[in-house]
């Protein structure tokens, strides 16, 4: 495939997300796709993951900054925002809606094979959307450290 087809696919499959349209990602992702970030594999998994993020932040929503591609791997930067308004479960650990507006920016890199993403590895500012949840709080060094994103 081109490098603009395998970027088409990407666009696709942050258009499905954003529009909730799991039933795309039959089309658009590889049955045996491999989620180095979340250390787990196949579609159905990977369905998991979003359905679990839209019952937490109902509104999240992705907005494309940037995409490059060579060979079979496309990169991807985007802002993606949202309202904590319902249960979310990180890593095991249940979190209450906060109510809070998050925002922050979002990697990906993607292997295309066969027109579908085969493979995936995220890279976020996950840090930071703790500290927007109210989830992490600085230590007092830290205030003193860093006293722009206490306030």
């Amino acid at each position: 495939m081109s490098l603009e087809e395998n970027k088409a696919i990407v666009r696709r499959f942050i258009e499905a997300y954003n529009s909730r349209n799991l039933d795309l990602f039959d089309d658009l992702v590889a049955p045996d796709y491999v989620d180095h970030t979340h250390q787990q594999q196949g579609r159905d998994r990977f369905k998991q993951l979003f359905t679990l993020a839209f019952t937490g932040f109902p509104d999240w929503h992705e907005h494309i900054e940037d995409i490059i591609a060579e060979g079979d791997r496309v990169w991807v930067c985007v802002t993606a925002t949202g309202t904590h308004t319902g249960e979310w479960n990180l890593s095991g650990v249940s979190f209450p809606p906060t109510g809070r507006k998050v925002a922050m920016t979002m990697i990906f890199i993607w292997r295309i094979a066969g027109g579908k993403l085969a493979e995936g590895w995220e890279v976020d500012e996950e840090l930071g959307f703790l500290k927007q949840l109210g989830v992490i709080e600085y230590t007092k060094k830290g205030k003193e450290l860093f006293p722009e994103d206490t306030g």
